[in-house]
């Protein structure tokens, strides 16, 4: 039986009065790739923040066997837990080179941070075309390439990718998705929240549906993409 590498029990977050996830429980196993998806407004990305204590929360978070919902984000990220973050949040005034560096800002391992830096270049070569410009000039897919580049530099476990389509062009979709098989095929688990609940379903092994704060569906992602439901609400069926 595989092992999970993360899971979350009863996690609930509020915004102020208001509460954005209620109570959900969910798991991704090592190697697995899982995604949520649901409307806007369902919790997605309020889920993926509270899971790396970027938002306050309550319940429990286990990663890697470990419960860790009361540790600081930085420290989350020394245990290879990484967000993607809808917008991609690259620093524009600091070159492509630059913003991979900030990726490994953490690690002390010269070494081993130039290997993967090599081996980020070798998975995204116009990186290395573009390694000197200001990240702020680069399209909106380069953008989000040099966004999970830089989340690789800190060799993540467990890679957290919130909206990674959003606002690209269909031929740069097609590219970013490939992208996120191939770090999958090393072994990355990936927990995905993804607006094309298509293209989500189709690239990734199970999904959960969230509406209104809630897991509401959970199943393979074949069944889910199958369901009468999520092909009416998500599908455009």
């Amino acid at each position: 039986m595989a092992k999970a590498v993360l899971d979350v029990l009863n996690l609930e977050v509020h915004y102020g009065g208001i509460a954005a996830v209620k109570g959900i429980s969910f798991a991704v196993e090592e190697g697995e790739m899982v995604c949520l998806i649901g409307a806007n407004g369902a919790g997605k990305t309020s889920t993926l923040k509270a899971l790396v204590r970027m938002l306050p929360s309550r319940g429990e978070i286990h990663y890697g066997g470990a419960r860790v919902d009361h540790d600081e984000s930085h420290v989350l990220v020394g245990k290879g837990l990484a967000l993607v973050p809808e917008g991609r949040g690259v620093f524009a005034r600091m070159s492509v080179a630059e913003n991979l560096a900030m990726g490994a800002y953490l690690r002390r391992d010269a070494a081993g941070v130039q290997k993967d830096l090599e081996e980020v270049y070798a998975l995204l070569p116009r990186l290395r075309e573009r390694q000197r410009q200001l990240a702020g000039t680069l399209s909106g897919g380069e953008q989000q390439m040099l966004a999970i580049g830089r989340a690789l530099m800190g060799r993540p476990r467990l890679l957290l990718l919130d909206e990674p389509s959003m606002g690209l062009a269909p031929i740069m979709v097609q590219r970013v998705f490939e992208l996120i098989r191939a770090i999958a095929e090393r072994g990355v688990s990936i927990l995905l929240v993804e607006q094309n609940a298509r293209l989500a379903l189709e690239t990734c092994h199970r999904g959960y549906v969230m509406e209104s704060g809630l897991i509401t569906l959970a199943d393979t992602a074949a069944k889910l993409a199958a369901d009468p439901r999520v092909r009416a609400a998500y599908l455009g069926e």
